[in-house]
């Protein structure tokens, strides 16, 4: 399937139906009135979420997006049906802004989720409506009042626990394959992932889990547009923290621990949020002999600057379930600091 996360739609909510002009004739009834109904309203515009959508594909092939329109009002007092509600259906994690004013409408962040985007219009008034003592036959009556209608922007933000970060080939898709039923595609090459990746991770005997997300790798100068990390990282703005992966086997392009340094600041150039969330970090590939050689400076190095290190080999399995742990005991700290109730202000 592939993977789209910004998109642009028009949607229009319907137009409500125009007043009937009618009078009633009737055997034995010579002078029966006026008897035009209303027109109906306009079909509202709403946007819902569909947790099993992980792309925005789907609008690419539809672009226009409308409400049913209110049917004219009819003789004999009655009104005209009201039209249907329009329902758009986005992936969890959508965000939907206005076009013209850049306002974000909606953040569909909760999969139980509904929001009315745009109100359909009111139907007309019948010539039933403007009988008075003066006007016994009036020959008056409103159109329908047009939907409301926008431009909308679509933008995919995926919702995840944690964000796995790091060069290509540092080992995220292998370790995210491990931890979790995701199949992303692993090869020997850089850019192996193209598309973001979610994974869920049980643990606790299976009984809880977090969501994890792999994105591509990040190289220098991808906040200016070099490589493909930054179209994605959107996709981990929402999590509670990072697992910056290290691959201590990478001598080329550089130092596998210039190339943290030079992570972070491409993080830090893409948003100040992503800079300042909680890394962990995991040094990948520990089945090799390189890399066990190298470990020693390593986890100096980054306990100098005060990191949590977790040595990994996801081939073999070594270190993984002691990073799971981890993380888990993070993840359930955030979610224990959200739902916690809001201290009462002293008397």
């Amino acid at each position: 399937m592939q993977f789209v996360d910004e998109v642009k739609i028009y949607a229009k909510a319907g137009d409500g139906g125009r007043g009937c002009l009618s009078f009633r004739r009737e055997k034995f009834i010579p002078r029966g009135g006026p008897d035009g109904g209303d027109g109906g309203h306009g079909g509202d515009v709403w946007v819902v979420v569909d947790p099993g959508l992980g792309t925005l594909l789907d609008f690419r092939y539809k672009v226009h997006h409308k409400a049913k329109n209110g049917l004219p009002g009819m003789g004999k007092d009655m009104h005209g049906k009201s039209g249907e509600d329009l329902e758009i259906v986005v992936p969890l994690g959508t965000l939907i802004y206005d076009v013209e004013t850049d306002e974000l409408l909606a953040d569909m962040v909760s999969a139980d989720q509904r929001v009315l985007l745009l109100h359909g219009g009111m139907g007309g008034r019948g010539n039933a409506r403007f009988l008075t003592s003066t006007n016994r036959a009036p020959r008056h009556t409103q159109p329908g009042i047009p939907g409301e209608e926008r431009t909308l922007r679509l933008s995919l933000k995926l919702l995840a626990d944690v964000g796995l970060v790091g060069m290509p080939n540092a080992g995220k898709s292998t370790l995210i394959a491990t931890v979790s039923a995701a199949k992303p595609k692993i090869a020997d090459y850089p850019f192996t992932t193209l598309v973001p990746n979610l994974g869920v991770v049980s643990y606790g005997g299976g009984y809880n889990s977090f969501v994890m997300a792999d994105i591509p790798g990040l190289i220098e100068g991808a906040s200016i547009g070099q490589g493909l990390g930054t179209r994605f990282l959107k996709h981990v703005e929402r999590t509670d923290l990072f697992l910056h992966l290290v691959d201590l086997s990478d001598l080329q392009p550089g130092d596998p621990l210039e190339n943290f340094d030079m992570i972070n600041r491409e993080l830090a150039s893409h948003s100040a949020e992503l800079a300042a969330k909680m890394q962990l970090v995991v040094l990948t590939k520990l089945d090799l002999p390189d890399v066990r050689e190298r470990l020693p400076a390593a986890l100096t190095f980054f306990a100098e600057r005060g990191h949590r290190v977790f040595p990994i080999s996801a081939a073999t399995g070594e270190g993984v379930q002691d990073l799971i742990n981890a993380v888990a005991l993070e993840i359930e700290a955030r979610r224990a600091e959200r739902n916690a109730p809001a201290a009462e202000p002293l008397s």
